[in-house]
């Protein structure tokens, strides 16, 4: 059974307000096994609406549209389905009694606008939200099953759990399978040379399928099996993760929803090693990564934002003729600052960070930034050169942070071509 995606609101093309409910939904269709292949965003008009609904009905077995079944001048979908279906508006009378009877309930006099969520298109049948006041309603247009869903997520969310999807899956013959997939995670090379790679494995397989996804300067590789259970899924995409990890080798660091913030912390437990982090032109930010999983301080020890000169002089101990000899955005100065911030916070490990991430250079090309870490074992920096706006280059630099102190943890650094799509061809060792 295909499946379609329909999500009303100008908010939501504005931008105003994020759509989260696409992504849930395309999560619990896959869970169900049930075929998904269109989402579509379309305002608050009648006609874009419903022509929106007949395009899908043509080309899906089912529809779930979000939104616009509230009691505003602006809730537009049960106009547009009446539009699309070609029939007319009804009205429950035995709905419009329930709803009055919650708002007595709550002592409050329910507004007259609130009728609107008793009016439904003839031939559709209410469902009851367990959640809010707007029931969702299920209408069979030619051979196409259309369900229109509250946008509120935690009122979608229950109705495609408990209505939705159990519906769908009986009407496509009680047994759909699952639909799995397996994400690897890499970090070092770029999308285009990781796609090359594996490329005849994306163009000879149908299932499972391979997709490519960029984040954050790092590769995620995915992979979907289509099977009748979990089990099967998983035979099918064990000797695709197998091959696709002996090609990439080191660049895939986890699987999952592992974080390499999350890898990190616990590369550091595995040492018994403690890690502080001296910042510049991230400003705190791989400290934000860090402290952003919960349990981080039994190895996080702090980190120390020294954006000046002056403060990576007096918070970090860094010599004034470091900087003036080889320039703030220089990796002896990078190096200083991993070793300041580990002995002032003291931490076995240390992260350090400057650069020129723009729009002004600094004395070096903007996106130029440099990480040094230090170990008890070792001291390195690297020299990055980095995409994008400022605030790229620092999203990108963060991420590198982690991952190098990541390979600093393992013992074998980096070596000339490590992560060669940033980095320069040169590489500071002590």
């Amino acid at each position: 059974m295909i499946v379609e995606v329909l999500a009303v609101g100008t908010e939501l093309l504005l931008g105003q307000i994020v759509n989260t409910n696409a992504s849930v939904i395309g999560a619990r269709l896959a869970e169900a096994g049930l075929h998904h292949y269109h989402q579509v965003v379309v305002g608050d008009n009648v006609e874009r609406i419903s022509a929106a609904i007949a395009v899908a009905c043509a080309r899906s077995d089912a529809l779930i549209v979000t939104g616009g079944i509230g009691p505003t001048p602006d809730d537009l979908t049960r106009d547009a389905l009446c539009k699309a279906a070609g029939v007319d508006m009804a009205f429950s009378d035995d709905y419009a009694e329930e709803l009055r009877i919650v708002w007595e309930a709550r002592g409050r006099r329910m507004p007259e606008s609130n009728l609107r969520q008793a009016q439904y298109p003839v031939g559709a049948e209410l469902v009851a939200n367990p959640k809010g006041s707007a029931p969702a309603l299920r209408l069979l247009i030619d051979s196409t099953w259309v369900f229109a869903l509250p946008g509120v997520p935690a009122e979608m969310v229950a109705l495609i759990d408990n209505e939705v999807a159990p519906f769908l899956r009986q009407a496509a013959g009680g047994d759909t399978g699952v639909v799995a997939s397996r994400v690897l995670r890499t970090w070092g090379d770029s999308e285009a040379h990781i796609g090359g790679v594996l490329e005849d494995l994306y163009d000879d397989h149908t299932n499972p399928t391979i997709a490519f996804l960029a984040s954050a300067g790092e590769i995620k590789v995915r992979i979907t099996a289509a099977a009748a259970d979990a089990a099967a899924a998983k035979v099918l995409i064990d000797p695709v993760d197998r091959e696709v990890r002996r090609r990439l080798g080191r660049l895939v660091y986890a699987e999952g929803g592992g974080s390499i913030e999350a890898v990190l912390l616990d590369r550091l437990r595995e040492r018994g090693w403690t890690i502080a982090t001296g910042e510049s032109a991230t400003g705190g930010m791989i400290a934000a990564r860090l402290t952003s999983i919960a349990g981080s301080s039994d190895v996080y020890r702090g980190s120390l934002v020294a954006y000046g000169e002056m403060a990576k002089r007096d918070l970090l101990g860094i010599d004034a003729a470091v900087i003036a000899e080889s320039g703030v955005v220089s990796e002896p100065v990078a190096l200083a600052m991993a070793r300041g911030a580990a002995q002032r916070l003291h931490a076995d490990v240390g992260i350090g960070v400057t650069g020129s991430a723009g729009p002004e250079p600094h004395g070096r090309q903007t996106g130029t930034m440099v990480v040094a870490v230090s170990t008890p074992e070792d001291a390195r920096a690297r020299t990055l050169a980095m995409p994008g706006d400022r605030e790229r280059v620092r999203t990108y630099t963060t991420t590198a942070a982690l991952h190098l102190a990541r390979l600093a943890l393992s013992g074998d650094w980096w070596g000339p071509g490590e992560a060669n799509i940033w980095v320069e061809d040169r590489s500071a060792t002590e």
